[in-house]
């Protein structure tokens, strides 16, 4: 088989479409190899004073000027799986403007457009710059090459400030939430249904903890500024033998999206709480299947807030959880911008308004200025 050509990535052109020869090379979640390739070579060929480093496929960049304070710029360079959107097209329309459409146009590969133009074209920012293109985002938290890059290569994350590319519409969208999913487990005994007084019915325990999430009134929280809305959801609920059969084993996954001035340990406190009468009684048992820690939005910190000034006073909670934690739990306070909805991103009709990506591009410029 004739090897694949790389890419030729033109850093210094519009970032519109860099971000179309972006999306152009299919970088499904396990198969970034040919977009990590790209994206090397045109560092390395376009880019001034930075010291690059290739890492699986991880692509790292630094500049070491001195500077009194140092920018991560870090964003994926994975996508879902395609959905016939590659290549990259593009419409104009009365409706939506200007759009460009494509797998990753929004999640998030604009983004990545934005930081590479951004790094080839600043010629004297104020601030030592340190970029971060990783793998495997998209698929579990254990392949992810930001979690690789934290274990085997932790210097390459110190900084002042840590600005993810998701999408954020454009808005500086901060912290994040913290998530937990507890499985609450109930067990009964198997019977005939047509005997079913001799059975002890494990699907019908989990009535109580269904009414008592029907009852719940989350918590809303303001952190720096943004409010932070949390939410305890029912998402899974598993139980059965057969058609004729009393079910001696039922299960309910209980997803909690916490505020990120609540830590791990005190999110499962407060679902135990909730859960109380239930825990109490013995008719429920609980066990943590899932939890990933929030990021406070540290939108205090001088660098942070530099940030906050270029992009117009323009922010807002973070809902969802992202890879800023990983900064945040570093001491690194980090935030979300990036071109896109992020409710287009992995959809079959992924599309990005092109004005977002030219506004990222000058907020940022601004800010790596100022």
């Amino acid at each position: 088989m004739d090897p694949v050509s790389v890419p030729d990535l033109n850093l210094r052109a519009d970032p519109v479409d860099l971000t179309a020869a972006l999306v152009d090379i299919a970088s499904v979640s396990r198969d970034e190899t040919l977009i990590a390739d790209a994206v090397e070579a045109a560092l390395r060929a376009q880019t001034r004073g930075f010291e690059i480093a290739r890492f699986g496929n991880n692509v790292l960049a630094r500049t070491r000027r001195g500077a009194a304070s140092r920018v991560i710029l870090a964003g994926h360079l994975d996508t879902v799986p395609l959905a016939d959107n590659v290549p990259s097209w593009r419409t104009d329309t009365s409706e939506e403007g200007d759009v460009l459409h494509g797998c990753g146009t929004v999640d998030m590969k604009s983004g990545l457009a934005v930081f590479l133009h951004l790094a080839a074209t600043l010629d004297d920012p104020t601030h030592d710059l340190t970029l971060i293109f990783y793998d495997c985002e998209e698929i579990a938290a254990e392949f992810n090459g930001l979690g690789r890059i934290e274990r085997e290569k932790p210097d390459w994350l110190v900084g002042d400030v840590a600005i993810l590319g998701e999408p954020t519409g454009g808005l500086i969208e901060a912290g994040c939430q913290g998530t937990l999913r507890v499985r609450l487990a109930a067990t009964g005994t198997r019977a005939h249904s047509a005997r079913a007084w001799m059975g002890e019915n494990a699907i019908h325990k989990l009535g109580g903890a269904l009414v008592t999430l029907g009852a719940y009134v989350p918590r809303r929280v303001d952190i720096d500024g943004c409010e932070y809305r949390e939410g305890l959801s029912a998402v899974a609920v598993a139980g059965g033998v057969a058609g004729n059969v009393v079910p001696d084993a039922a299960h309910l996954d209980v997803n909690f999206r916490y505020a990120p001035d609540r830590t791990p340990e005190q999110a499962l406190a407060h679902v135990r709480e909730v859960f109380a009468a239930e825990l109490a009684d013995g008719v429920l048992t609980a066990a943590v299947a899932d939890s990933a820690p929030g990021a406070l939005p540290g939108l205090a910190q001088p660098a942070a807030a530099a940030l906050v000034e270029a992009a117009g006073g323009r922010f807002r909670a973070k809902y969802g959880w992202t890879d800023v934690a990983r900064f945040a739990a570093l001491g690194v306070p980090a935030v979300n911008l990036g071109p896109g909805d992020p409710s287009l991103a992995h959809r079959a009709d992924e599309r990005v308004p092109v004005a977002q990506i030219y506004e990222v591009t000058e907020v940022l410029r601004r800010y790596l200025r100022a």
